[in-house]
C-alpha cells in the first residue's frame, strides 16, 4: 500500500515538472508507416528545426516523430512507425533511430 501511495505521489510531481521546449511543436504526423532511420543519418549534427523534423519524416517514411532532449524520460515501447531524434544541450541532432 505504501508503495502504491509513493508511486502516485511521484506521478503527481512528474506531472507538475515543466517540459522542455519543443522546437518542433506543431509538426503533423507524416509518412506512410515503417521507419527507415538509415536514410536520415546525414541530418546528424544539424540544429533541430521544424524544417529538419519534416525532412526527417519525409526521408525515413515514419508516421510519428519524437524529439528526445538530454535527461528526458521516454517510454520503452517500440513502434515501427516512429522516428526518434536525440538532441544535445545545444539542440543539435546526436542520434536518429526508429522505435
Amino acid at each position: 500500500m505504501k508503495r502504491a501511495a509513493g508511486m502516485a505521489g511521484m506521478l503527481l510531481i512528474g506531472a507538475c515538472a515543466a517540459a522542455p521546449a519543443d522546437p518542433l511543436e506543431g509538426i503533423p504526423e507524416a509518412g506512410a508507416g515503417k521507419c527507415d532511420a538509415a536514410r536520415a543519418q546525414a541530418l546528424i549534427g544539424r540544429t533541430a528545426t521544424t524544417e529538419l523534423g519534416g525532412e526527417a519524416l519525409r526521408l525515413t517514411g515514419a508516421k510519428a516523430l519524437r524529439w528526445i532532449q538530454p535527461g528526458t524520460m521516454v517510454t520503452m515501447d517500440f513502434r515501427t512507425d516512429r522516428l526518434n531524434i536525440e538532441l544535445d544541450a545545444q539542440n543539435r541532432v546526436t542520434k536518429i533511430r526508429c522505435g
